[in-house]
């Protein structure tokens, strides 16, 4: 495979979860540099937590899609410019610390924003991922940034229901089970 089919492998994976696909195009020893705000299993090393990071993103945004605007590659390095499309149908769970850090209730809103992506190769695969996003943009689409009062109540009234722990505690098993689907290999 070329470095850009490994890139396009890479986030084909994210927008369907297949797991023969993240066994082709992702490293044993892959890192994603941007699982910090992810579900626990998200950090998981080899394509088993990317396939846990498909099932997070997957769980918040129906029609999950990524479509590439550019890419330009070496022989160890990928850059890739991408929009992130989808429609938010379900809670948008962050984590911090590996704890639940905030809770967005589904929109029903499209979202479509330009993300930037780092991916390093070895081996034939994907070892590494970092990227730069435009999150800010993606809170707007949703409405909630800047934070309104409407928006701000309705997250108040999922924590304060449980609604949001029930949710997270959903994102994080799906993103377990997704990740289950592979061998693992243990993380550093």
């Amino acid at each position: 495979m070329t470095a850009t089919d490994l890139a396009v492998g890479l986030f084909r994976v994210l927008e369907t979860g297949d797991p023969a696909l993240a066994a082709e195009v992702v490293h044993e020893e892959f890192r994603n540099r941007e699982a910090a705000v992810a579900p626990p299993a998200c950090r998981i090393s080899g394509p088993a937590g990317v396939l846990a990071s498909s099932a997070w993103m997957r769980s918040a945004f129906d029609g999950l899609r990524l479509p590439f605007v550019e890419t330009i590659h070496n022989a160890d390095q990928v850059w890739v410019r991408l929009r992130m499309q989808g429609r938010h149908s379900g809670a948008f769970v962050l984590f911090k610390d590996s704890a639940v850090d905030q809770v967005v209730p589904p929109t029903g809103r499209e979202i479509d924003f330009e993300q930037i992506h780092v991916l390093d190769l070895r081996d034939g695969k994907v070892i590494g991922h970092e990227a730069v996003r435009d999150d800010v943009t993606m809170l707007g689409q949703l409405g909630v940034f800047p934070p309104t009062p409407a928006a701000m109540m309705r997250m108040v009234t999922w924590r304060v229901s449980g609604r949001a722990a029930r949710a997270a505690a959903e994102v994080t098993t799906q993103a377990a089970q997704a990740a289950a689907a592979l061998p693992q290999t243990p993380s550093a």
